[in-house]
């Protein structure tokens, strides 16, 4: 550009902000537009509360689903009066501590500069081995943040995430020990399981078959496990997808030989088959078996998925918002993940806003493949804290339609002691 259009184009913007502030100008915004602008207060934090709950608690009954909760939520209160609710878990006492040690940089800062109190809190936690109880606080605070934008925006937390993609987001039921039909295993109840899932739209499940011990497979567990994936296909032909976590307790070779038994059964993917420490070790496995290979709720950040991205170590993407550093990151990693052609599959398994979060990211991105949800979870623990819990519908949930997360937290359980509140930091 020469030196004659560089003050051509100056004097063009000069002269386009002068008149977007000349009198006549006013008739370009609405009165109302510009009495919301006007209105505008300048936002702060000015206080930081943990939230724990009963260690005696106990919701739902039967034997295996009468467990303590294990989520902590952080709010932050603003002085406009907006207070925005982040979740995470499960070990809240570290979490906590983590939350007293940065509360320097919460307090006084504005909610809505999403990006900027992430940087700063990344930025501190990475200088001292980034993770853990750290990047579940981090996570916790970017959830409330985006739940305060939400609200002083009027918008559901979809919104900010970019809008809809979809009407409705898919689920997944995770088959766990504590979950229905008495809480047992899948075992003898296979059949009663699938028709109980299907029979309610959920036409996914997810499920543990396969024991370790130190951290080899033997012949029988392999032949055990085999045989649940068998009943199920055997019950449900292909109306029911099956998705089949490892929880990261195996080597390659038994990985591997896991992979290659289920290849003629059609799963829509494999979980955790092994520890995340090796991104060469799950290339080598995704280039030795068709089967979708998943990971991982236990990587945080797009800066520890990239790796796996450029290695091709990875099919299907998961993620837990509570744990990879928050919503917005959590956006982050899906289009990232996008880029490469892979879809994401978010966890879920831990407490209501991670839940209703997720039903809200899953609602805005391009590469959604399926959500996971927990049939005891959000039919009997989940609706002792929140009004307005998501339950599938022919298979699928939608988020709330209110501003920012939109979870209705019952006051109650302020008032009877279930919630248990500690100021953290107040301005």
């Amino acid at each position: 550009m020469s030196p004659k259009q560089r003050i051509s184009r100056r004097r063009f913007l000069q002269a386009s902000t002068a008149a977007l502030t000349a009198p006549w100008a006013a008739s370009l915004f609405p009165d109302s537009v510009r009495a919301a602008a006007a209105a505008v207060e300048p936002m702060k934090i000015t206080r930081v509360e943990a939230v724990t709950f009963r260690r005696d608690l106990k919701i739902g009954g039967g034997s295996g689903g009468s467990g303590t909760t294990e989520w902590f939520w952080v709010r932050l209160h603003t002085n406009t009066g907006l207070i925005g609710t982040g979740e995470s878990y499960p070990y809240s006492n570290a979490e906590i501590g983590a939350l007293k040690d940065y509360a320097s940089l919460i307090r006084g800062r504005d909610p809505r500069d999403i990006d900027g109190l992430w940087r700063s809190f990344y930025h501190q936690m990475t200088m001292r081995n980034a993770g853990g109880a750290d990047m579940r606080t981090l996570s916790a605070i970017n959830m409330a943040q985006l739940d305060i934008l939400g609200q002083a925006a009027g918008l559901p937390l979809y919104r900010l995430l970019g809008g809809r993609t979809r009407q409705r987001v898919r689920v997944y039921n995770t088959t766990t020990n504590y979950w229905a039909i008495n809480e047992t295993r899948m075992g003898p109840d296979t059949a009663k399981i699938v028709q109980f899932l299907l029979e309610r739209g959920i036409t996914a499940m997810k499920i543990y078959p396969f024991d370790a011990r130190d951290r080899y497979l033997t012949s029988e567990a392999l032949e055990r496990g085999m045989q649940w994936i068998r009943d199920i296909r055997k019950e449900a032909g292909s109306k029911m997808d099956i998705c089949v976590d490892l929880w990261g307790r195996f080597d390659f070779p038994s990985a591997l030989r896991i992979a290659k038994a289920l290849e003629s059964y059609d799963i829509m993917y494999l979980e955790d088959a092994m520890l995340p420490m090796n991104a060469d070790a799950y290339a080598r496995l995704a280039a030795e078996t068709s089967v979708p290979i998943c990971m991982s709720e236990t990587l945080a950040t797009r800066y520890e998925f990239r790796e796996f991205f450029e290695k091709r170590a990875v099919d299907v993407v998961m993620f837990d918002v509570t744990w990879c550093g928050g919503v917005s990151e959590a956006k982050y990693i899906a289009d990232m993940a996008d880029a490469y052609q892979l879809p994401i599959s978010p966890h879920t398994c831990g407490g209501p806003l991670l839940y209703i979060c997720s039903a809200h990211l899953c609602s805005a991105v391009q590469n959604f493949l399926i959500m996971e949800s927990n049939y005891w979870k959000y039919t009997h623990q989940y609706p002792h804290f929140v009004a307005n819990v998501p339950v599938p519908v022919n298979g699928s949930v939608a988020p709330p339609e209110l501003p920012g997360i939109g979870a209705e937290i019952k006051p109650e359980i302020f008032r009877n002691g279930d919630a248990i509140v500690e100021t953290i930091a107040q301005a």
